[in-house]
């Protein structure tokens, strides 16, 4: 099954929970200043941790019969960084190696995602690049997923309207499924200003090989919640693309989380209370956890899920 088709007929799919807090709290982890989590992948003791995790997360989608779709951790690893690092292009074909691998280990339904993020601040648009300079800047990156095979792209917390457009543009004619994923805030806007609706509708016009859907990611199901029941993203194309979410744990701000130097977190079965909750406003099917979450949260959600799928 491929991945559009797998995202298609499948009424929940399980994604990676935290890599990245995770690391840093549990293993001890540091990362490097350019590429950050993607030089993991050139030591023992990072490929370890990051198989353990992903492994700890595909085996709750196994054991609540859920396809499991992971990414590689190579947001920062675009062309500009790498250049400026101590590693080369070759980083990230050895992520998607790294992934695949536990795929086949496994043999389990699991997809393979490649990475990709904005080139200045996911959380305040400083930085964001026009719609023509996001198509020049993230082809690069497009290209060298596609040739080390990844199933997807997923282009994670995506401030603006401009670079979402000139990403997909990029991935779209480098012919790969992919999944845009929105910074988006309570008040239902992208930080840029634009509303959900607007955002989906312009990209959903603009390209050929449109998202085979639309996420948020590092947001709470609750502020996510406000910001697709605004009434101004209550129409069809939202209720039927905005289909996924990788949730924090704590429901503050972006600015708020940006500048905490503690982890915020809460309860395993309140998150999961709040996430099932957003199948009111949407079409939500992928499920999975960004920071704060561990195992513990990627379980109770996946149960909670089920639970909801099947009253």
């Amino acid at each position: 099954m491929t991945f559009t088709d797998c995202i298609r007929e499948n009424p929940c799919i399980l994604m990676e929970g935290a890599l990245g807090e995770r690391l840093k709290r549990e293993y001890r982890i540091s990362f490097d200043e350019n590429i950050a989590m993607a030089g993991l992948v050139r030591s023992l003791r990072g490929r370890a941790a990051l198989y353990e995790l992903w492994k700890g997360y595909l085996d709750i989608a196994k054991e609540y019969g859920m396809p499991f779709i992971a990414t590689t951790p190579t947001r920062r690893a675009n062309r500009d960084r790498i250049a400026a690092s101590e590693f080369d292009e070759g980083v990230i074909e050895d992520n998607v190696k790294l992934l695949r691998s536990l795929q086949e280990a496994e043999g389990a339904e699991m997809y393979v995602g490649g990475l990709m993020g904005c080139k200045g601040d996911a959380y305040t648009a400083e930085g964001a690049l026009s719609e023509d300079e996001a198509y020049e800047f993230h082809k690069w990156t497009a290209e060298k997923f596609r040739d080390a095979g990844v199933d997807f792209v997923f282009a994670a917390i995506i401030p603006s309207l401009p670079e979402a457009a000139g990403l997909a543009r990029a991935v779209s004619d480098v012919g790969l499924p992919y999944i845009i994923s929105f910074t988006i805030q309570r008040d239902g806007r992208l930080i840029d200003g634009t509303s959900v609706a607007d955002a989906i509708s312009y990209i959903d016009g603009l390209v050929e090989n449109k998202p085979v859907c639309y996420m948020a990611n590092c947001v709470h199901p609750r502020i996510l919640y406000e910001a697709l029941d605004q009434s101004f993203n209550r129409t069809p194309e939202v209720l039927e693309r905005f289909r996924g979410i990788q949730a924090n744990t704590s429901p503050l701000s972006y600015v708020e989380l940006d500048n905490a130097v503690d982890l915020k977190s809460s309860e395993p079965e309140a998150l999961a209370e709040d996430m099932v909750r957003l199948m009111e406003v949407a079409d939500i099917k992928i499920w999975g956890g960004c920071c704060g979450t561990d195992d513990r949260h990627m379980r109770c959600v996946a149960q909670k899920v089920k639970e909801k799928i099947r009253l």
